[in-house]
């Protein structure tokens, strides 16, 4: 029976493919992610498996993750769904972390440690984020590869050399979970770049979660995106791609702004140049890099080594898959820069251009551009063992290289089961933890701060909250007994009265940020800092008072948050409107316009399964019979551009 579509009162038949149970099954398996995902789990499991019988690899970031997952949880329990200031840190005076550090790994984590057992918390996450990490590249390799390819390319970037450096080395949760999602943002540039605004929404979503995630990966993930739309640009000749890149990134930036903007304008308040001090900048962590301390040395020199074995694979790789390069001529050269251009990042030669981009420098790190080309290297390799005439030997060979790397790190790095709980123990007891250098207040040193030594080593006894500030002699001595009284003490929100007749200077176990508002008595005043640290002081004259102090949002987080809000709903709208006329007219003018051809045009960029099974126009007829019922895999109407999605 010939399917037709209703168009008013003429009927027009539709140009379909009814496709036999076998071609219906087979690509039912191609469009289905449950195999590519049931290996990225596994191997996901064997990258895990050593914490289980190790402990959990405490890596370079592991106290900064956990403690800010153990803060946001305790935060919880108070009542603060949203949490923006850090308790705990700085031995419980606190630090604005959650305004520049990004959400997504905290709030993950977060949510682990809230339903698992805390100690379960870092593997869970590591495994998500792996797995997370194998479905995107599954859902970016589908459009080009067969299953089998598809599949082999999902393992591969799950378990990429540098994902493995990261779990076993780094412990950079926020990083593992931004580079999960780098195939999903590339994935939508060439939904962009193949749908024109019609795919605006799937380079922007995933291109703010990136943001949302991770900061420095989001840096990366800006420029390789730009480079991707360029390269398009002069692959096509033509402006389109830039101006499609730049208005889809420009949402993405807009969905993130509710963070994106208050960490970009506070930063004034704080000391961010801390991030760059040290062994911190980019001119001091090339590959092979030169240095006096021998500990960062060996780091060093090893991630150098791992990375020279991804670029020659990767550039192997590319060779191979040279021969294909017709199959999908811009999606090749578009890599091909992307990995050029990773690699050269990574070397001296490109310091100019660590020092003139925007923001580049705060990346730290130029092997985190390993990250990206691992990306490329996953894609490549597939794609050359899947044309091997024995592909079972690449696949052995690749298997066993990257067994080889995970054992030298798991033996190599650093397992510690005591992390969490004396992270733990230091909330409970009121000690807190150490800080970040570059989240301290203006005039802060964070050395100086009662609750640490010279060494920046915790103490048995946590500070006191309240204390008395001598402002000619700038001494700190105890509160005297039954003046002071604490009504109330969150992470946001402190009440205490005073019944005292003298004038007095108190010191708050509390750092002195803008944000906070301080009421006495009802009346708005201005706190003072304590030179050094910092510390909040409150002047109060003779007599009994009432001190409030709330951890309000400023103009910038209020602003953030409605230019994300107007961005979701505009982002919503558009999905809204685009899609409404392609389930009516739309349908059948495409449907129409085959007809009037006389040609069927195939959908583009599917799958190397789909373009095995196309067709040809099929046979027009004038009856007029009934449309059937829709199907997604038994009728294919060819020359619907939604048939590539």
């Amino acid at each position: 029976m010939d399917p037709t579509i209703f168009n008013g009162t003429e009927i027009i038949h539709s140009n379909v493919i009814n496709e036999p149970t076998t071609q219906r099954e087979s690509r039912a398996s191609a469009d289905s992610p449950r195999l590519a995902l049931l290996l990225v789990a596994v191997a996901a499991a064997l990258v895990i498996a050593p914490m289980f019988f190790l402990g959990n690899a405490s890596g370079h970031d592991f106290q900064f993750h956990l403690a800010s997952w153990l803060d946001v949880a305790g935060q919880w329990r108070e009542g603060i769904f949203f949490p923006r200031w850090a308790e705990w840190a700085n031995w419980g005076y606190g630090e604005p972390r959650f305004i520049f550090y990004p959400p997504g790994s905290w709030l993950l984590g977060a949510t682990l440690g809230s339903l698992l057992p805390w100690k379960m918390a870092p593997g869970a996450f590591i495994w998500l984020a792996l797995l997370l990490a194998g479905y995107s590249m599954w859902r970016f390799a589908r459009e080009w590869f067969t299953p089998r390819e598809a599949a082999a390319a999902a393992v591969l970037y799950a378990v990429n050399p540098y994902q493995l450096i990261i779990v076993y080395y780094r412990s950079d949760f926020a990083e593992l979970l931004a580079n999960a999602l780098l195939p999903l943002a590339v994935w939508g540039v060439l939904r962009l770049l193949r749908e024109g605004w019609r795919g605006l929404q799937f380079l922007a979503v995933p291109f703010a979660l990136i943001w949302l995630a991770n900061a420095p990966a989001a840096v990366l993930a800006t420029y390789s995106l730009m480079l991707l739309f360029f390269v398009a640009s002069i692959f096509r000749r033509s402006l389109r791609p830039l101006i499609l890149g730049g208005v889809s990134l420009a949402a993405g930036f807009g969905l993130a702004a509710f963070y994106i903007f208050p960490a970009a304008y506070e930063q004034r308040w704080v000391q961010i140049r801390q991030v760059l001090a040290d062994l911190l900048s980019p001119e001091q962590n090339f590959l092979f890099t030169h240095a006096s301390d021998p500990e960062f040395l060996f780091f060093n020199w090893k991630v150098s080594g791992v990375a020279m074995g991804v670029m020659l694979v990767t550039g192997i790789a590319a060779v191979i898959m040279a021969r294909r390069r017709r199959e999908f001529p811009e999606i090749w050269w578009m890599l091909l820069a992307l990995g050029a251009a990773a690699v050269l990042l990574m070397f001296p030669l490109s310091l100019f251009l660590w020092r003139v981009l925007p923001k580049l420098e705060f990346v730290q790190f130029p092997w985190r551009w390993l990250g990206v080309l691992d990306f490329v290297f996953a894609f490549f390799l597939a794609a050359a063992i899947g044309r091997a005439k024995r592909p079972w030997i690449g696949t052995l060979a690749i298997a066993i290289a990257l067994t080889t790397l995970a054992a030298g790190l798991v033996y190599d790095g650093w397992w510690d089961s005591e992390d969490i709980p004396v992270l733990t123990k230091s909330i409970q007891t009121g000690r807190g933890y150490e800080g970040t250098d570059e989240y301290q207040p203006l005039g802060c040193d964070r050395y100086e701060l009662p609750g640490s030594d010279p060494e920046g080593e915790i103490i048995g006894k946590p500070a006191p909250r309240i204390q008395e500030f001598d402002v000619e002699t700038g001494a700190f001595k105890p509160a005297p007994d039954g003046t002071v009284r604490v009504e109330r003490w969150t992470a946001n929100d402190k009440s205490l009265s005073t019944h005292d007749a003298a004038p007095v200077t108190l010191a708050l176990r509390l750092l002195n940020y803008p944000g906070w508002r301080v009421q006495v008595d009802g009346k708005s005043v201005s706190p003072g800092a304590a030179p050094e640290t910092a510390q909040m002081l409150v002047g109060l004259p003779a007599g009994s008072h009432q001190v409030e102090l709330e951890f309000t949002s400023t103009w910038d987080r209020i602003a953030g948050a409605i230019i994300s809000a107007i961005f979701a709903i505009l982002l919503a709208a558009y999905m809204f409107f685009i899609r409404a006329p392609r389930t009516s007219q739309g349908l059948s003018t495409l449907s129409a316009e085959s007809t009037n051809h006389g040609t069927t045009q195939t959908a583009p960029n599917r799958t190397a399964g789909d373009r095995r099974r196309r067709n040809v126009k099929a046979p027009v007829s004038r009856r007029a019979e009934p449309r059937p019922a829709a199907h997604p895999c038994r009728f294919r109407n060819i020359d619907d551009p939604s048939a590539a999605a």
